[in-house]
């Protein structure tokens, strides 16, 4: 078994629909993974695809004196049998669900499961924090691990979500919801990878697409002592500059998605505060990993690190993934 990171500074294939675990989700039981559950049973349902949920464990060395204190249930058997509790609970927070369901039990790093995991589904989901095993080592662990290293998007739930109530099926029906997907746009490839997952996001939710470019304002441009202010006009003629090249690019993404609104803005302001901003009028928000380079593109960058932190509502983080197979998606509607 290799539960390693990736560490390749390549596009990663995504095709979704050939990535049959579809909506993984891992859950150790906490309040938290309860919520990421129920987030990742509508996100399948949305999707149309497999809700796949995996609990780890794992076995510490264990010493003993000799075999008469060796006891008569091995701690791995203990572990593993308390990761099939887990399931079973899993299983009741499930009751009524409409769709295709997995279960499964991995030994291993959580994080390292998941990541290994990722290369099969379509969408990972994780909560913000929990109690141990997944998402036990507070955010900047697995919940961001995830994000840094899958081979596949991964939503965070935050810690307020609300799940559904009733009984059966309603309980895990997606929510209709006007609020826009934002995504931040800064005009790279990788960019323009998140763009295309947050605009697919957007069309199955039936909601609009906005995207969001941040110019940093003049006291954070740096430079040494005395250095002259860029005259205001200018800092507004190179605002009005972007804002009209990203209206554009809105554009040409509505020539490749024409059922849904797209519209764009360019703030003074910093990426991240102006991400978390937006995340408290999003019903999502979308942001990509950094990637500079064989070992940054394989870590979260201060923006989706930040956004992470501080967003009021779920966020998606897109790896840097190959686009081809979703430009081509055959069943997005022409």
């Amino acid at each position: 078994m290799n539960d390693d990171i990736r560490a390749s500074d390549s596009p990663i294939p995504y095709d979704p629909a050939a990535r049959e675990l579809g909506v993984l989700v891992g859950f150790d039981g906490s309040d938290q993974a309860v919520l990421a559950l129920h987030y990742a049973a509508r996100a399948a349902q949305r999707l149309e695809a497999r809700l796949s949920v995996v609990t780890a464990y794992t076995v510490p060395p264990m010493v003993y004196a000799n075999i008469a204190s060796m006891p008569a249930e091995t701690e791995g058997d203990a572990r593993k049998a308390a990761a099939h509790e887990l399931l079973e609970e899993a299983r009741v927070h499930l009751r009524g669900y409409p769709g295709e369901v997995s279960m499964a039990i991995e030994e291993g790093d959580a994080a390292g499961v998941l990541v290994r995991l990722s290369v099969d589904a379509q969408l990972a989901v994780v909560g913000a924090r929990g109690r141990g095993g997944f998402l036990g080592r507070l955010l900047g662990s697995v919940s961001s691990a995830l994000p840094a290293h899958a081979h596949c998007p991964t939503v965070v739930v935050p810690r307020h979500y609300k799940i559904g109530v009733g009984d059966g099926a309603e309980r895990f029906a997606p929510v209709e919801d006007d609020a826009p997907v934002v995504v931040g746009a800064d005009r790279s490839p990788r960019s323009h990878v998140a763009v295309l997952l947050a605009a697919e996001a957007a069309q199955s939710r039936n909601a609009p697409l906005h995207l969001v470019m941040a110019m940093p304002p003049p006291d954070n441009w740096g430079g040494g002592y005395g250095m002259s202010v860029p005259d205001p006009g200018m800092i507004e003629k190179h605002r009005q500059e972007l804002a009209e090249e990203l209206t554009r690019y809105a554009g040409t993404l509505r020539e490749q998605y024409p059922y849904l609104t797209v519209t764009s803005e360019v703030e003074l302001a910093d990426p991240a505060t102006q991400l978390v901003a937006h995340s408290s009028r999003a019903q999502l928000v979308v942001v990509g990993t950094r990637g500079h380079g064989r070992v940054a593109s394989v870590l979260l960058g201060s923006v989706s690190r930040s956004v992470l932190h501080q967003a009021s509502g779920p966020v998606l983080v897109v790896p840097e993934l190959d686009p081809s197979r979703i430009e081509a998606d055959p069943r997005r509607p022409r």
